[in-house]
């Protein structure tokens, strides 16, 4: 209103005076984070290739956080706590989609002028996406090769391997729950290997999906895995698409055939019984 005073939100108590007190900055630590952008050229748009990434990794790194909350709870019983988690992480990847649009706003000509500035940098080096895929049970030892320069990083993901994936947590669960899932399953200790398919682990769940009344919270815990891995594909769609768009068949930065191998990572399945039961329902 002309004439009025403006709004001082001090008068209503509002701390305006952070000298000696944690502000909204300081618990969030934004200087490190604001200051983490440090484009290599002069190219407008690397900063929005730049922050892209980053977020996604923040996204990524709140994503292992619930995926390893919900592996604890299933074993231990607790499945209610672990149906929260999936579902965020399912979100997570729904808000990861979401990015795509973003970048697909720069075009091959503005991505051109600063491409070489990332040398050989890949998202295909990303670890955190490594523990993703070897958390929820893509577990191939190939992968840990880009990491060998960080034993640090190496570390973490090798005791990811030494345990239950997600999808074994679950299956140990239907076991546990009075369910057979075959002795492959039951009795496997070599949680690095890759596991193979189980017509003993469909019919497992065809047993569930036959009587969800009777199995109603594996039933649910069948469908958040499902969930999960629906937003997944649909963002792994997303970066073919994306790269495609803005690279064409070029090889990727990191020395991958680029699209082509995004197209034979859209192939893999994470939790591949609970995609084969629904062919036999």
């Amino acid at each position: 209103m002309s004439g009025s005073k403006p709004y001082d939100p001090a008068t209503e108590g509002a701390e305006m005076s952070f000298r000696e007190r944690m502000s909204y900055g300081d618990y969030l630590s934004l200087d490190r984070i604001l200051d983490a952008q440090n484009p290599l050229s002069t190219a407008h748009d690397e900063m929005l290739f730049i922050i892209q990434h980053q977020t996604s990794e923040l996204w990524i790194k709140l994503a292992v956080h619930e995926m390893r909350a919900a592996m604890k709870a299933i074993r231990e019983g607790r499945v209610q706590n672990a149906f929260k988690m999936l579902t965020r992480v399912a979100r997570i990847f729904e808000q990861l989609n979401s990015a795509w649009d973003v970048l697909r706003t720069m075009t091959p000509s503005e991505y051109t002028e600063f491409r070489d500035s990332l040398g050989q940098s890949s998202g295909f080096q990303s670890y955190q996406y490594r523990a993703i895929e070897f958390l929820a049970g893509n577990r191939n030892a190939a992968m840990l090769k880009p990491h060998a320069h960080r034993p640090d990083v190496m570390a973490k993901l090798e005791a990811i391997l030494a345990e239950p994936s997600l999808y074994d947590e679950a299956l140990l669960l239907l076991q546990r729950s009075g369910i057979p899932i075959g002795a492959a399953d039951a009795e496997r200790t070599d949680w690095a290997a890759p596991r193979a398919e189980s017509q003993d682990v469909i019919e497992a769940w065809k047993t569930i999906y036959q009587a969800p009344e009777k199995y109603w919270a594996l039933y649910e815990l069948a469908e958040k895995l499902v969930d999960f891995e629906d937003y997944f594909r649909r963002w792994r769609f997303n970066h073919v698409t994306t790269v495609e768009r803005i690279i064409g068949l070029k090889r990727g930065t990191g020395g991958t055939s680029g699209v082509s191998y995004l197209r034979k990572m859209l192939e893999v399945e994470l939790f591949p019984e609970l995609w084969k039961v629904r062919t036999e329902l």
